[in-house]
């Protein structure tokens, strides 16, 4: 339950997220509509980058939302020196490099990959699972079959900078997941730890139609055990659109989410009323709750957009940050809202 205190903090941060001026109406926990038009919004500060390709898609005669979270999260998929996505994307306890993703538009259709290896663009894979299949997901050897068959290349994912990082992991073979590693800000100020554990890109788009998308990929944990799969692939845990209320997305320990089905909660929440903020720090509290031995160490992180294209996030941990992308300016990357940073426990 959220007390009127909680309530005009989140209000306050939902309008921030938003670019609005605090007025009457706000001050008494009241969102203010934007004025209409597209916006994109993305995890971690990779999210700038990629909510840019996205922009470009939208500004396009008729540029649809599908296309641009597509367009958006291939930019991290593509770059070798990001740990945590797609090529150069740290690799299973056996070396091996899995990647998951889904994809999900306005009407509902959806689409997915999991534990697929050698194919750089897994949203591009999911998309056609989505297009040319009867099916939502398809897995490992199948999914690679399936993606080689429409005609995507086949590639050595396991660049010399990951099998290094590898190699130094097997010196130990201590798994241990670390918060925030997405965060280049928040890993200069605290180091770089040990691996890098929170392996999400998600991104939401609200085009000119008035329409929402969203897309989700990772390579998932480094050090995995071979064939796990978290929650970005799974349709209403990393990724859930519905076009009459808004989206969201999730970051963090994919285990957690996916035991409490995370951007669908934040979906229904909002359904109900909830701002985008409040809807994500719900969850996280309902994930807290179920797991308050674990929070300290815990990260689990949601962002969400309205169907007005009112943005909020919330997580565990400091040091989640995500992108925003509209008319008014294309970098914006803003620090999420957090438990332990803004409401220290008793």
């Amino acid at each position: 339950m959220v007390d009127r205190r909680d309530f005009l903090k989140l209000a306050g941060l939902g309008a921030a997220a938003s670019g609005l001026r605090l007025g009457p109406a706000q001050a008494e926990g009241v969102e203010v509509p934007r004025p209409p038009g597209a916006r994109v919004i993305s995890t971690w500060d990779f999210g700038v980058a990629a909510n840019q390709a996205a922009w470009k898609v939208l500004l396009a005669a008729g540029g649809a939302a599908l296309d641009a979270v597509e367009a958006g999260v291939r930019v991290p998929e593509a770059a070798p020196d990001n740990p945590t996505v797609g090529l150069g994307g740290y690799p299973d306890r056996d070396g091996r490099v899995t990647l998951d993703a889904c994809i999900m538009d306005h009407q509902g259709n959806c689409g997915a990959v999991a534990a697929m290896e050698h194919v750089v663009h897994a949203v591009s894979v999911a998309r056609r699972v989505m297009e040319k299949t009867p099916h939502v997901m398809l897995v490992g050897d199948g999914a690679l079959q399936f993606a080689l068959a429409q005609g995507f290349e086949k590639t050595n994912l396991l660049t010399p900078a990951s099998e290094k990082a590898w190699r130094e992991w097997l010196k130990q073979s201590h798994y241990a997941p670390e918060a925030n590693i997405e965060n280049r800000a928040y890993r200069a100020a605290h180091g770089p730890g040990g691996a890098a554990n929170h392996d999400t890109i998600g991104m939401l788009a609200l085009d000119a139609h008035g329409n929402l998308s969203g897309a989700c990929t990772t390579s998932g944990m480094a050090w995995k055990m071979h064939g796990r799969v978290g929650d970005s692939p799974i349709i209403g845990a990393g990724l859930y659109v519905d076009n009459e209320v808004g989206g969201a997305t999730s970051t963090g320990v994919g285990e957690e989410v996916i035991r409490n089905v995370g951007s669908f909660a934040v979906v229904e929440l909002m359904r109900q009323g909830r701002t985008p903020a409040e809807a994500c720090r719900e969850v996280v509290m309902r994930i807290v709750r179920r797991k308050p031995e674990r929070a300290r160490s815990l990260q689990v992180g949601f962002l969400a957009m309205s169907k007005r294209g009112e943005v909020g996030a919330f997580a565990i941990q400091q040091g989640f940050s995500y992108a925003v992308c509209d008319a008014a300016r294309q970098d914006r990357l803003l620090p999420g809202a957090s438990l332990y940073r803004d409401e220290p426990p008793a």
